[in-house]
C-alpha cells in the first residue's frame, strides 16, 4: 500500500514539474514576443518592405532539389530592430525566387530530430543569448554533422554562452563592437573571385553596420574558418574605433592597422556546411543588394547547391581587395 501511495505521489509530482516547466517555457515565449513587439513597433513599413523587393537577389543555382530553410529568430539577450527586416528579406527570397521555402520560428521546441528533418538548413537571424537545452542542442549538431546546413547573421555570433559547442559551431563568440552602427567602415574582400564573395564584383567597399569583435579565447580563427571578409584596416576611419586607452589592453602590443576583424565566413562542419556574416545590425543591410546577394550564396552554399571552398584560410593563399581609400558621399 505504501509503495502504490509512494507510486501515485512521484507520478503526481512528476506531473506537476512538467506542467510548470511547460508554462515557463509558455511563459518565456509570451515575454520575448512581448518585448519583441515593442522593439519593432510595426516595422517594417509598407515602404521598406518596397525597398527590400527592389533589392532582391538572383540565385546563383538551381536547386538540387526541393529546399526548405528554418529562419529562428528569438532572442533571450539584445533584440535588433533588423530582425523583422531580415526575415521579411528571406520571405521575399522565397516568394520571388525558387531558391527556397521558408517557416519562421521562434520556439526552441522546433529543434527536436524529426522536425529538423524536412529543412535544409537553419538561419539564425541575430538570435542572441539562446539556451536550448542538451537535447535541442544535439539535435541542431545532429542536423549540420549530418550533412544539412547551418547560416549565422549578425548577432548570430552573440549566441550559445553557455555552450561552448554552439560558440565552435558558429566560429566566435561576441565580445564587443567598436565598429558601431552609426559609422560607414571599410570592408576588404580576402578571396575576390571566391564563390561567395562574387556580389561585391571583385572589389573591397563601405558600408554602414555595426561590426563585432570576438573573445580571443573561443573565436576559431583562420585555421578553422575560411574567412571571405574582414575590416579593411589599412583605412583610418577603422582604426580610429580601436585607438586610445579603452581598447589598450585588448589590442596588447598589437597595431590598429593590424588588428584581424573577420566580418563573413564560410567552414565544413561534419558532412554538413555553416556560412555566417556580422553584417545586418541595421534595418535596411536587407535592402542592400549586394549584402543579400552574399546571403543568399551563404544559403545556398549551406543548403548544398553551390559548390565553394572552404579550405581555411591559414592553408591557403589569396589575393585581396582593399576598400576604395575613402568612403562614398553616400552610403
Amino acid at each position: 500500500m505504501k509503495k502504490s501511495i509512494i507510486l501515485i505521489t512521484l507520478v503526481v509530482f512528476g506531473t506537476a514539474c512538467f506542467t510548470q516547466a511547460q508554462e515557463s517555457a509558455s511563459e518565456a515565449t509570451k515575454t520575448w514576443r512581448k518585448k519583441a513587439a515593442e522593439k519593432y513597433k510595426g516595422k517594417p513599413t509598407d515602404e521598406h518592405k518596397a525597398i527590400i523587393e527592389a533589392a532582391i537577389p538572383t540565385p546563383k543555382a538551381e536547386p538540387k532539389s526541393k529546399r526548405k530553410v528554418l529562419v529562428f529568430h528569438r532572442c533571450e539577450g539584445f533584440i535588433h530592430t533588423s530582425i523583422p527586416f531580415g526575415n521579411y528579406a528571406m520571405e521575399a527570397i522565397a516568394k520571388n525566387t525558387n531558391a527556397f521555402s521558408i517557416d519562421l520560428a521562434d520556439e526552441y521546441e522546433v529543434f527536436t530530430k524529426e522536425n529538423l528533418a524536412q529543412y535544409d538548413a537553419i538561419i539564425f537571424n541575430s538570435t542572441t543569448n539562446l539556451v536550448p537545452d542538451e537535447a535541442q542542442r544535439a539535435a541542431i549538431l545532429d542536423f549540420i554533422n549530418g550533412g544539412k546546413g547551418i547560416v549565422g547573421f549578425h548577432a548570430a555570433a552573440d549566441n550559445f554562452k553557455q555552450w561552448e559547442e554552439g560558440i565552435a559551431l558558429i566560429g566566435g563568440v561576441f565580445t564587443g563592437h567598436p565598429w558601431t552602427a552609426g559609422g560607414t567602415w571599410a570592408f576588404k574582400l580576402e578571396d575576390p573571385d571566391h564563390t561567395l564573395n562574387e556580389a561585391f564584383g571583385g572589389n573591397g567597399f563601405w558600408h554602414k553596420d555595426e561590426i563585432y569583435w570576438y573573445k580571443p579565447e573561443n573565436f576559431q580563427g583562420r585555421d578553422r574558418l575560411r574567412v571571405l571578409m574582414s575590416l579593411d584596416m589599412s583605412r583610418p576611419e577603422n582604426q580610429k574605433p580601436v585607438e586610445g586607452e579603452k581598447h589598450a589592453k585588448a589590442l596588447g602590443d598589437t597595431k590598429p592597422a593590424d588588428v584581424d576583424v573577420p566580418v563573413s565566413w564560410l567552414k565544413e562542419v561534419g558532412k554538413g556546411r555553416l556560412f555566417f556574416t556580422n553584417l545586418g545590425h541595421n534595418d535596411m543591410t536587407y535592402a542592400n543588394n549586394r549584402v543579400l546577394q552574399h546571403m543568399l550564396d551563404g544559403i545556398q552554399y549551406a543548403m548544398g547547391d553551390i559548390e565553394a571552398d572552404a579550405t581555411p584560410s591559414s592553408k591557403v593563399e589569396v589575393k585581396t581587395a582593399n576598400a576604395p581609400e575613402t568612403a562614398p558621399s553616400k552610403n
